[in-house]
């Protein structure tokens, strides 16, 4: 087959596996290998580039940075202005620039000019949400640095670099020192109508970046008094700014006057001719300028001190008059500050102006900036400091509503004594806030986790509950809830239906019972923190078909202080009471009866029957052992007569009634009859001991292993 007709051609010996690697091709071996046929894989040939990493617009890194470039910008609006300070009157009729000033002023715009540039390179970085993507939810995010680009070609980004370009530093630093022939006044206008217009995109930037900060977090600060704080910044920011125009334009009114009486003076007879730049502090040397200074009258037709002046300084006569074009910096600044503040709070009510309609156009502008940022202040900082005080408001209202409820139903003063403790109480523990509602918006799980940081460690703190895993302990924490008590509440009373269970934390309650109204039976306890109540509703859950009806409770609890605890709900209880009945564990059966009060008083009591049912028994062999009525060898040795340490065990002793004797006791009562009859005649001598009922024995929760609810 020749070279042609081969699927390998001749022209094309090695060829381009999947991965980008050469390998021969059949053909290639009946030729000679020529040196440089062999081209290097485009695999190779590539230079591995890292992933640019591109930022989340909601990402915390951008929330933070976006925190510190408002910052840096409030801080950038605040140094500009203080260029407008930088000209002052130097000598006679002339002014000069503050080199000084100006160099700390550019240093510190040099840096904040940084941030700029740090910001739009960011901007470059920062992902955005397409717009057609945001007809449901948050949207999808655009991640291709090409696409970012052009976006903030096309958008943002000739603002920014307006705002980020340092031109005052480049004037000050270099295009001034090349002029050799320009005056202190040109010099100052200039930089002046620069930072000006500069000032106009950087103010602007604020607008768009706050406006992101709230979409992102809802707020520009965190708290209350740091937004009051930052709405007084911003008019505090206004006020400088004002303060630092009206110094600025009250020094070109003085300069114009110079100017213009100046020009009067050329056209005079026997004068030396007015030349402007004598009104540069860098001429006073020049000899010249010493005989127009001592011949001239600019000085004492331009005096605003003085009131046979003609011209007409109008608003900028304070400036003037006390000295601030000439003072030091913090002592004009301070000024300046001032008469900002004041002026725009009072609108520009007490300003007296000139006819000249830059002034008359400043006045203006004063008017209506004061109107409109007074007006937003005042408004903001009534928001913001009102959100403190809200909940003070709100409780301060219910309260009122209450004791108007309370004397129009007219209850009892002791009643209402009471009313108005669990108020200042339940205000003392939540501070107007109802938790519930803020955990039922949140989601399952992070209500979870919220619920087990502020009950796991209370919860532990109950004996009963340390018994138990996590799980338990997590599904409990789920579902408690707090409640809170006053003194003298009573919690339930004997014979109510038992709703809820009670975990104390902090407080104590007194429990108490009559066994059901008994005559001559009451007991009481005192139930500290770590106690609980209300056991009847777990026996009620536990059961393998609970009953619709809620358990009886069996005591009374009234709170003898001021009581926090959590409270297990019924409905909820089911819940838990199911995860119970999956415990195959014997300690949480002892640690309830060990901790529940209804089964320390049945214990109490069982006791107390068995050894008085032993005392009577015991009795009763003595007195017919002294009568010699009964008497056999056998039942000596085995019934103790003087030693109580020799009792027999509760458990022979356990059952009601008489039969508890035996059969030997009520041989001895038949057969000795006549003597016990005897006996009961003598009111000295008493042959049996008065034996209490024992109370009915608690119902005991089911805590064994159930294999049906697995």
């Amino acid at each position: 087959m020749s070279a042609s007709s081969s699927p390998f051609p001749f022209t094309s010996s090695w060829k381009m596996n999947a991965l980008g690697f050469g390998f021969p091709s059949p053909a290639s071996k009946f030729l000679p290998f020529r040196q440089g046929s062999y081209r290097t894989p485009n695999l190779l040939r590539k230079k591995w580039h890292r992933p640019r990493r591109i930022l989340d617009p909601g990402g915390d890194v951008v929330l933070k940075w976006n925190r510190i470039f408002l910052i840096s910008c409030l801080v950038a609006l605040f140094l500009d202005p203080l260029y407008f300070y930088l000209m002052f009157i130097g000598g006679p009729s002339c002014m000069r620039i503050d080199q000084g000033i100006g160099i700390i002023v550019t240093f510190f715009r040099t840096v904040a000019d940084l941030f700029y540039l740090a910001h739009m390179l960011l901007k470059f970085r920062t992902a955005f949400v397409a717009p057609s993507s945001r007809v449901f939810g948050r949207g999808d995010l655009v991640k291709d640095p090409h696409q970012i680009a052009m976006r903030y070609l096309k958008g943002d980004f000739f603002i920014d670099l307006a705002a980020m370009l340092p031109i005052p530093q480049i004037l000050i630093w270099f295009v001034i020192p090349a002029v050799s022939s320009s005056s202190a006044n040109h010099t100052n206008n200039t930089l002046s109508m620069i930072v000006f217009i500069q000032y106009i995109p950087r103010l602007f930037l604020i607008f768009p970046l706050n406006s992101r900060i709230v979409k992102a977090t809802g707020v520009v600060t965190k708290t209350a008094w740091a937004g009051a704080a930052y709405n007084l910044l911003l008019y505090m920011l206004a006020s400088h700014v004002l303060g630092a125009l009206w110094y600025l334009l009250s020094m070109e009114r003085q300069y114009t006057c110079w100017l213009t009486e100046c020009m009067k003076e050329n056209g005079t007879m026997k004068m030396p001719l007015c030349n402007p730049s004598f009104l540069d502090c860098n001429s006073l040397n020049l000899p010249e300028r010493k005989a127009w200074i001592n011949a001239t009258k600019v000085i004492s037709n331009c005096d605003a001190t003085s009131s046979n002046v003609n011209f007409n300084f109008g608003m900028f006569s304070d400036a003037l008059n006390n000295e601030v074009v000439g003072a030091t910096f913090i002592a004009k600044y301070l000024y300046c500050l001032w008469w900002g503040l004041q002026n725009l709070s009072s609108y520009g009510q007490n300003l007296a102006t000139s006819t000249y309609i830059g002034e008359t156009l400043f006045a203006i502008l004063i008017c209506i900036m004061g109107l409109v940022l007074f007006s937003h202040l005042i408004g903001n900082m009534q928001t913001y400091l009102q959100s403190i005080t809200v909940r003070l408001e709100e409780w301060r209202v219910k309260r009122r509503d209450i004791e108007e409820w309370m004397r129009h139903r007219q209850l009892p003063p002791d009643l209402q004594e009471r009313v108005r403790r669990f108020v200042q109480y339940k205000w003392l523990a939540t501070r107007g806030v109802d938790e519930d509602s803020i955990l039922v918006s949140l989601p399952l799980d992070l209500r979870r986790e919220i619920r087990r940081h502020l009950c796991l460690a209370l919860v532990r703190r109950v004996p009963f509950f340390s018994q138990m895993d996590d799980q338990l302990l997590d599904a409990i924490c789920e579902r408690l809830v707090s409640s809170l008590s006053t003194k003298d509440t009573y919690i339930v009373r004997e014979g109510d239906p038992v709703d809820e269970m009670l975990f104390i934390i902090r407080g104590q309650l007194e429990s108490s019972t009559t066994d059901g109204g008994r005559t001559g039976f009451f007991n009481s306890i005192t139930l500290r923190p770590g106690d609980f109540c209300g056991e009847e509703l777990l026996t009620w859950g536990l059961m393998p078909n609970p009953s619709v009806n809620l358990p009886l409770s069996t005591r009374t609890v009234r709170a003898l202080s001021e009581v926090e605890a959590f409270a297990l709900r019924a409905e909820d209880l089911k819940f838990v009471a199911n995860q119970f009945k999956r415990l195959h564990n014997k300690k949480l059966q002892h640690a309830f009866r060990f901790y529940s009060h209804q089964w320390r008083t049945w214990g109490a009591c069982f006791i107390q029957t068995a050894w008085r049912r032993y005392k009577k028994k015991k009795l009763g062999m003595e007195l017919a052992k002294q009568e010699n009525l009964y008497y056999s060898p056998a039942m000596a040795e085995t019934i103790p007569v003087n030693e109580d340490s020799d009792a027999p065990l509760l458990a022979e002793y356990a059952d009601v009634g008489d039969s508890a004797f035996g059969g030997n006791a009520n041989f001895a009562k038949n057969t000795k009859r006549g003597a016990n009859q005897k006996l009961k005649r003598d009111d000295t001598v008493s042959l049996s001991v008065k034996m209490p009922k024992l109370i009915m024995k608690p119902d005991e929760p089911d805590f064994s292993f159930n294999e049906d609810g697995l």
